[in-house]
């Protein structure tokens, strides 16, 4: 009967401990639920990204203004027969400036 007690403390212990301490304990499953978390805050920013992209690749389909628009904002595309004026600012640093000696 001692031998029976005395097994059943150490498996209780062993229990215990995994329990606290080991793998799939209450510490470690609280980690992972916040990692669970963190991800799927990630995963909803992503999916909204995606839905934004999703708009503007069927705008482009659809739309010619849009492709247009693209066109002028991306690629510094002009139409033919306007005139494209590019003003630097002479304070602002890495601004090309006319008097420079060499």
């Amino acid at each position: 009967m001692r031998w029976l007690l005395v097994i059943l403390a150490v498996l209780f212990v062993g229990l215990q401990f995994r329990l606290w301490v080991g793998e799939g304990s209450l510490a470690h499953n609280s980690e992972l639920d916040s990692q669970l978390e963190e991800q799927e805050h990630e995963n909803q920013a992503l999916r909204e990204r995606n839905a934004l992209i999703a708009t503007d690749v069927e705008s482009l389909k659809t739309n010619l203004n849009a492709i247009e628009e693209k066109a002028r904002a991306d690629l510094g595309m002009i139409k033919q027969g306007e005139t494209f004026y590019l003003v630097i600012d002479k304070n602002q640093p890495g601004s090309i400036s006319k008097d420079s000696s060499q």
